[in-house]
């Protein structure tokens, strides 16, 4: 199976009359390699379903359904997705769904979660605009999707995956941990892209927990934070007074002296469940 390369991204391009879109983002992979290890480090094969967000002209795509795995390609630009039909039509075992991710319905195209199937394995080069919201929303609504292979700009990979006490540690990560473990699988150049973005790329491997790493409901838990990371410079006592009084501190063995982003998702679930308690 031919993988793209550099010059057939700028011909495809040129031949089409495209241009990539700034509006969506558009920073098409262009280099074999590249793509040949993300679908290696997916860990996907023979029997996996993959859905991939922001196709674009195929270069993962192909990749992907090189691994035997059965390939659902969303891609929302209407004048790159004729091209991507023509350059997949050969594989039978991939599917071109012209969609927007944001506000698709994943139950529709998924199907519902199954526990005599595997879960979708999610493998994309998400555009930078739109790659914190999508894979938050994700995580939050569409629990068919098993595990997540992104590959996004290197600052919000590391905001995904931060340690408590770092300053990329936020209310993105504790949603990540919360449902999910994630780690950084490895870095992507800003060479291997047509146009050639400012800013370095990572691959963020997230793969969801059986279950929430806490019992704390995710809209109790997920409202105390998005409060005081509101404030995240302030210490807990002020920056959630008008929410959390000093009884649920002491109920959740949490110092109230301690500002959010020193506390692990499991604290910030004791928090939650001596709040609720409480109300």
């Amino acid at each position: 199976m031919t993988v793209h390369n550099h010059g057939d991204i700028v011909d495809l391009l040129a031949d089409h009359g495209l241009a990539p879109r700034r509006d969506l983002g558009q920073n098409f992979v262009a280099d074999a390699n590249t793509v040949r290890r993300i679908a290696r480090l997916a860990e996907v094969g023979a029997g996996d379903r993959v859905v991939e967000i922001g196709a674009g002209l195929g270069s993962l795509t192909l990749a992907l359904a090189e691994t035997g795995a059965d390939v659902v390609a969303v891609e929302i630009d209407r004048g790159v997705v004729p091209v991507l039909r023509e350059i997949v039509a050969p594989h039978a075992n991939i599917t071109v769904v012209e969609a927007d991710a944001m506000s698709l319905d994943w139950a529709a195209l998924l199907g519902e979660p199954s526990p005599d199937r595997p879960g979708w394995v999610l493998v994309a080069n998400l555009p930078y605009n739109v790659a914190t919201p999508l894979v938050c929303d994700l995580l939050d609504g569409v629990p068919q999707i098993d595990r997540m292979l992104v590959m996004v700009q290197r600052e919000a990979a590391e905001r995904f995956c931060a340690a408590p006490r770092s300053p990329q540690y936020g209310a993105v990560t504790v949603k990540v941990a919360y449902w999910a473990t994630a780690r950084i699988a490895g870095l992507v150049p800003a060479s291997v892209f047509v146009p050639r973005p400012n800013v370095e790329s990572a691959l963020a491997d997230i793969r969801r927990r059986p279950a929430p790493a806490v019992a704390a409901p995710a809209a109790d838990l997920f409202h105390l934070v998005r409060t005081a990371f509101g404030q995240r410079r302030k210490m807990l006592r002020r920056s959630l007074a008008d929410v959390v009084t000093p009884d649920v501190f002491t109920a959740a063995g949490i110092d109230s002296a301690r500002r959010p982003e020193e506390l692990t998702v499991e604290e910030w679930g004791a928090l939650a469940t001596a709040w609720k308690a409480e109300a």
